[in-house]
């Protein structure tokens, strides 16, 4: 059985599949065209972002056991069609999860206490106290919007604080945990000081967070995503923090990034997206959130395992 890697992942992945009798062909600079071509000769298929698999992709490959999305999301992929032809769809959302919840922390911290702005001005030579005073989370309401691996990995950290930890997830039971509970929309832009968005990109979530969303909280809100860039319509939350409306954006993701999330679209830079980088209230890092160390091999433990259980079944 042989799988084809077509873009780069922790080594203990070929460990562990080679172990169970895969013969792993490493080819990570192959580009889509070219693994059209030899995809016939593979049972597995492993890739990141970057690597489209469509329907014609899919009709090619008549010996394709799986498909292993090396990340979360799965939007590259038309894992409905893949499905219908018998070829089982995976990622690794618990791989970076915990990667993902630290940062969607770090980004609430450094907008509430302006560590970062403050660190700028300091290192432009101003030394500001009373203009940078924090608040504390203790006693504020934090909304989660999606609670998945990311979305509660965040509620799991934010429990050393006295938050109040509200969840919005229509795909899952009622959640009553310590301070964290289910509730309504309704209830989320009544008492809401903070938003963090956990959700997969889809039809359903694409440009959730616009104008018509961002008006109907009550309070003053900071804003951080961590799930994909096109949940937020990026004009409309430009506008939103001129009006004050959203106090602070912690944003690791990006409606202008390129799909392989490698870097941002080559045409010149928007005016919302600019606005945003000059602002000193956002805080913008480049899709990092999941990107550590540990969560590259847990990365490729989870999505072995996976693919091992098909093999067991």
């Amino acid at each position: 059985m042989k799988v084809l890697f077509a873009d780069s992942v922790h080594e203990r992945m070929m460990s562990l599949l080679s172990g169970d009798g895969w013969e792993c062909d490493l080819q990570y600079d192959i580009t889509p065209e070219e693994a059209y071509d030899l995809i016939p000769n593979y049972e597995g298929l492993v890739i990141r972002s970057k690597f489209p698999v469509n329907r014609e992709f899919i009709d090619r490959a008549g010996n394709l056991k799986w498909i292993a999305r090396y990340g979360s999301g799965m939007e590259n992929i038309d894992v409905a069609y893949a499905e219908e032809k018998g070829i089982r769809c995976f990622s690794a959302p618990e791989g970076n999860r915990d990667a993902v919840g630290d940062h969607a922390l770090g980004l609430m911290l450094s907008l509430t206490k302006n560590i970062s702005r403050s660190w700028d001005e300091v290192r432009a030579g101003k030394w500001e106290r009373e203009a940078n005073r924090g608040i504390e989370l203790d006693e504020k309401t934090v909304a989660i919007i999606g609670y998945g691996n990311t979305g509660s990995a965040l509620a799991r950290r934010l429990r050393g604080f006295t938050t109040e930890v509200m969840v919005f997830d229509p795909y899952l039971p009622m959640i009553e945990e310590g301070m964290v509970r289910s509730v309504s929309m309704d209830e989320i832009f009544a008492q809401a000081d903070i938003l963090s968005l956990h959700v997969p990109l889809s039809d359903e979530t694409r440009g959730l967070v616009n104008a018509a969303y961002l008006d109907r909280f009550i309070k003053n809100i900071y804003l951080i995503n961590t799930s994909r860039g096109a949940v937020v319509n990026t004009s409309d939350l430009a506008d939103a923090m001129k009006k004050g409306k959203v106090i602070g954006a912690g944003l690791d993701v990006l409606e202008y990034e390129k799909s392989s999330f490698e870097k941002l679209s080559t045409d010149a830079i928007p005016g919302p997206l600019q606005y945003l980088i000059d602002n000193p209230n956002a805080i913008i890092t480049p899709h990092i959130a999941g990107w550590s160390y540990e969560s590259y091999e847990k990365l490729a433990v989870f999505l072995a395992e996976k693919i091992r259980s098909v093999g067991r079944s």
